[in-house]
């Protein structure tokens, strides 16, 4: 595989200052058949392969240096794809994979790819099961020990009817690092504010977890706005701060929002009553602290 162009050298953006991290992208590759939720008739626009080489000159026009790959399949073998594609691209700073958290074998996989430099996280696709309280199931006790014990984050991908559950976890293992993927999608594009709201209010001043300021345009609907992102986006600035909050792309699913430069020229305008520190924080310096890249 070719190794993607570094964006290591490029100076510090004037818009923020420090370094730029994009905390939440995907790479997929249709042929290895185990992207279940992606289909033509679904995701016209999603439909075919994406790789380093498609992102490199759009993070480069945005001004970001470094990228966090997230998986985007439940099986192993996508994770050692991402880990392959990681090493060899210079951008890719660090993986969030999969394990089977259910498996006998999880605390041995999960060590097992803690070994891999790049790998700072683990996500169990919890949006997609059909117990919402999956996650606080005794047998999977094993399998998040491990993923302490390794240091690994754990991204939260859920919606805000998990957000209960997801707070009794915290709760139960106040050391698992916690970080909640795309501000637990909450339903913007019908106006549901306040159970989400409160919700988030709990989990930001009750426990340390950290959110992804990240797919809000993608929960807003074809015909969003800034404006009608701004309560939401304005909460999770409010109550995690900038010191717990990753502004992430959601590249490629992005596109189907309105594309990378979109999103993120939004995200900056709802960040534009931050000092420049505290963007810098948002746009990059948090990521790199919370996943340790």
């Amino acid at each position: 595989m070719a190794r993607a162009p570094s964006t290591a050298s490029r100076s510090p953006s004037p818009r923020g200052g420090g370094e730029r991290v994009d905390a939440h992208q995907h790479f997929w590759r249709l042929e290895r058949g185990d992207y279940g939720w992606l289909t033509a008739a679904d995701h016209p626009a999603l439909f075919r392969d994406f790789g380093p080489d498609d992102l490199a000159p759009v993070i480069g026009a945005a001004g970001i240096e470094r990228t966090v790959l997230v998986q985007a399949a439940p099986t192993a073998e996508e994770t050692q794809f991402l880990l392959e594609v990681a090493e060899a691209t210079a951008f890719v700073a660090g993986v969030v994979g999969w394990v089977d958290l259910a498996a006998p074998g999880a605390p041995q996989a999960v060590s097992e790819l803690a070994r891999s430099p790049k790998l700072k996280g683990l996500r169990p696709m919890l949006q997609d099961l059909p117990e919402d309280a999956w996650i606080l199931r005794p047998d999977l006790s094993p399998a998040l020990d491990a993923i302490e014990a390794a240091g690994l984050v754990f991204d939260a991908l859920v919606r805000p009817r998990h957000l209960s559950c997801l707070m009794r976890l915290i709760e139960r293992r106040p050391g698992l690092k916690v970080v909640i993927d795309h501000g637990a999608k909450p339903a913007i594009a019908v106006g549901a504010l306040h159970d989400w709201a409160r919700a988030m209010r709990t989990i930001a001043r009750e426990t340390d977890a950290a959110c992804k300021l990240s797919g809000l345009a993608s929960e807003a609907g074809p015909d969003w706005a800034v404006d009608s992102l701004r309560p939401y986006a304005d909460l999770l600035i409010a109550e995690f701060g900038p010191e717990r909050l990753l502004w992430g792309s959601d590249w490629p699913v992005v596109e189907e929002a309105g594309g990378y430069g979109r999103w993120l020229a939004a995200a900056e305008a709802l960040c534009e009553g931050l000092s420049k520190d505290e963007r810098a924080l948002v746009f990059g310096e948090t990521a790199a602290r919370v996943y340790g890249l």
